[in-house]
């Protein structure tokens, strides 16, 4: 009985302490892209962040409104809408405020933050299941 007392708590405890990793990443991700926004808004250009599409394991990506990517890892000058429409579709209910959504990349289940810039870019960055 003490046993399975032991490996209960040893379970809850993992459980707890992969909660507290999964929040803190989302936080992580949200301020990333908050910052970036913030900073357009003041005056820096996407190309000011290229770097941030580099980024591990968050990478940040900027599309104009209509889904041209200015800031990506490897899509850079491409269209997401044409390359990706339902990634394009969910990406493009970014706000001011910022929105998490889920959409399905290559096989895997992405939740992405999406914030608008007042200019309209729209700025993002996620994590994969």
């Amino acid at each position: 009985m003490k046993r399975v007392a032991i490996i209960s708590f040893v379970l809850i405890f993992g459980i707890c302490l992969a909660a507290g990793a999964f929040a803190a990443d989302k936080a992580v991700i949200k301020k990333q892209v908050d910052d970036i926004v913030v900073a357009i808004d003041g005056g820096k250009t996407a190309q000011d962040f290229a770097s941030a599409a580099q980024n591990k394991p968050y990478y940040v990506f900027i599309m104009e409104e209509g889904g041209m990517l200015l800031v990506h890892p490897s899509l850079v000058g491409q269209s997401l809408k044409e390359k990706a429409g339902p990634v394009y579709t969910e990406c493009a209910k970014a706000t001011a405020d910022g929105v998490w959504v889920s959409y399905e990349w290559k096989g895997a289940k992405k939740h992405t933050y999406v914030r608008k810039t007042k200019g309209g870019l729209i700025v993002g960055s996620g994590y994969s299941e």
